[in-house]
């Protein structure tokens, strides 16, 4: 037997019986959701040229896409992201369409997190990517209230906090650092690494900005939130920036959703890839967020179609998990029926089955030669009737 016969690659497993109910019909719930919205649904290819999720707004670390290389040596990547190829496929396929695009999509994503302990590399994901339109504000409201209602479709035991990606871009633009500076602050931010933040950001020395920076990471809440980021600092494009998040937030308390939405300017996952507001969604019991999204208007143009675009992605396997634990998830249904074929009959006994699955009922054929065997199998299986099928057909019930 060679070593790595009876286990899965790490980042990854096998699912069972109940496990994959739950992520069907954790797909199912979305995708209905989406196509009832007005989004139609696309599949991109699982195999990307590694070219693709290169540019201004695609930064991948390099060791986090998993790489092989095709037939004639060119590199390619597994698709660690659904939104970048539907924007190629955009910018390709649908070049030319009528705008606004509303298209959903329910696929496997990889992604390298070796570094993280727990986290999956193979990764269902469903989500909407909203394209065009003349008002983008009424296209965020859209995306916003659509992910809202995602996350309801589980529960009401949810939590969704709302960002603006521009508040941090303008106050590390305000430093006049490199990029690789700018990233390792931001990969601070993200993890609320407040002791390392603050060692870095001390030996940029003192300032409005450093302050903003460094206090960050706790700007969450209501909407006490936007009167002290505003007294950290504040210009033009921060006014505009906390202005049009209160806006929204308002809003959405307005809809009915005051219990549920919490500000946080903390949200700085791919900064180069948003351009807007960034939001992410939780269900209670779950550590990591289940929903991420945003608003990306500069991804398409690196395609050759400069169009605004907003969307988000749902993580299906760990809300799927999530049903599991709450013992919420459908259960393994019992066939209604077994059927056996006395011998000669065993032919005649499937061809019977088949008509009963023609006419509703969830049936399964005996291998056991029998009739007592398949009766003690019935049993133990909690299958109360049995068609016994020779010349005639016999119904048993146990």
């Amino acid at each position: 037997m060679k070593r790595y016969d009876l286990i899965t690659p790490e980042g990854t497993r096998d699912l069972l019986f109940e496990e994959c109910l739950a992520r069907r019909m954790t797909e199912n719930k979305l995708t209905t959701l989406f196509s009832k919205f007005g989004y139609s649904e696309v599949v991109t290819t699982g195999m990307e040229f590694y070219d693709v999720f290169l540019g201004t707004s695609r930064t991948f670390q390099q060791e986090s896409i998993y790489k092989l290389c095709d037939s004639k040596n060119r590199l390619i990547a597994l698709r660690p992201d659904s939104t970048i190829p539907i924007a190629r496929l955009v910018a390709t396929r649908l070049k030319g369409a009528q705008l606004p695009l509303r298209l959903y999509y329910n696929q496997s994503i990889y992604e390298n997190n070796a570094s993280l302990r727990g986290h999956s590399d193979e990764v269902v994901q469903a989500g909407i990517e909203l394209i065009g339109g003349e008002n983008t504000k009424r296209a965020d409201y859209e995306a916003l209230c659509t992910a809202i209602e995602a996350l309801a479709s589980f529960g009401k035991d949810f939590r969704f906090e709302i960002g603006h990606i521009g508040y941090f871009k303008v106050l590390v633009k305000r430093l006049n650092i490199d990029s690789r500076t700018e990233e390792e602050i931001r990969q601070l931010i993200n993890s609320k690494n407040y002791p390392a933040l603050n060692d870095m950001l001390d030996e940029m020395g003192e300032s409005e900005v450093i302050t903003a920076l460094k206090a960050l990471p706790s700007l969450f809440g209501g909407e006490e939130v936007f009167d002290r980021a505003a007294m950290l600092y504040i210009d033009d494009e921060i006014r505009e920036i906390l202005d049009n998040l209160k806006s929204v937030y308002n809003r959405l308390k307005a809809l009915g959703y005051e219990d549920k939405i919490i500000v946080d300017l903390g949200i700085v996952r791919h900064t180069d890839y948003y351009t807007g507001i960034v939001f992410k969604g939780y269900l209670t019991g779950i550590g990591d967020s289940v929903l991420k999204g945003g608003r990306y208007d500069k991804l398409l143009g690196e395609f050759g179609e400069d169009l605004p675009a907003v969307g988000f992605g749902v993580n299906c396997d760990a809300i799927a998990s999530y049903l599991c634990k709450l013992g919420e998830a459908p259960q393994i249904s019992i066939p209604d029926c077994i059927v056996y074929g006395e011998k000669g009959y065993v032919v005649e006994a499937m061809l019977y089955g088949q008509q009963l699955v023609r006419d509703g009922f969830t049936v399964e054929n005996s291998l056991f030669d029998t009739l007592e065997d398949t009766k003690e199998y019935a049993l133990k299986k909690g299958i109360h009737v049995i068609y016994a099928v020779n010349e005639n057909v016999q119904k048993i019930e146990l």
